[in-house]
């Protein structure tokens, strides 16, 4: 099967079976999901969610928590990964908002990443979800996701992966097939034990269609 056919096999299957896919982290404005996103590094969403309530509840906008200390921001979320950094780049990132870019988050990916703690993935995370642009952020889960189903193919890098992606979906819906993939990882497409048996894709899968060959040449050598 050619790499445009897989992309439409996929792409058909999760308009069918997944046609809402959304973020799963909770947040009620850009500001909120920048906040977020920026936690969730090497952090689970579920965690993210636990500390974000009352974190927001202190600093509902850049203002507040731009007149933070490091220490503060610390102190309410000591329980994500990499607490020290994540509260210097919450607090720079916070000042800047409010300074350079007068309290409105950006929608351009070049001047989200001026700001500490915004990485490629997460400019592309809050193009996507908050602008609608046609912008794959790549985390673990879209990496190994993409990899294994034969979206892609020997890409060493997230950016790698990214362009191969971008290349073969619609622009339409690259913000929603980027949540696809995630998802799937997520709940699915397990990094130490993927569920093949529960994936609806596993027909047109080369890790899938791998392990089966493996598993009839080791019945047939025996």
């Amino acid at each position: 099967m050619k790499k445009k056919e897989i992309f439409e096999q996929v792409i058909s299957w999760f308009e069918k079976n997944m046609p809402i896919a959304e973020t799963e982290l909770h947040y009620s404005s850009p500001f909120e999901l920048l906040v977020a996103v920026i936690l969730s590094a090497q952090c689970t969403d579920k965690r993210v969610n636990i500390i974000t309530p009352p974190l927001f509840e202190k600093y509902p906008n850049e203002i507040f928590m731009a007149d933070a200390t490091v220490e503060d921001i610390f102190e309410l979320i000591r329980t994500c990964s990499y607490p020290n950094n994540k509260a210097k780049h919450l607090l720079g990132m916070a000042k800047m908002l409010h300074h350079d870019f007068r309290g409105k988050v950006p929608s351009d990916i070049q001047e989200l990443q001026k700001m500490p703690g915004v990485g490629r993935k997460t400019a592309n995370v809050i193009a996507s979800v908050v602008f609608n642009k046609p912008t794959m952020a790549v985390d673990t889960h879209v990496f190994r996701v993409s990899a294994r189903i034969g979206l892609t193919t020997n890409s060493k890098t997230p950016l790698e992966t990214e362009k191969q992606l971008v290349k073969y979906i619609p622009e339409e819906k690259i913000p929603t097939a980027h949540h696809w993939l995630i998802l799937h990882g997520r709940y699915v497409c397990l990094a130490r034990k993927p569920k093949c048996e529960q994936c609806g894709i596993s027909e047109f899968c080369k890790f899938h269609q791998k392990k089966q060959s493996k598993t009839s040449s080791n019945k047939r050598s025996e």
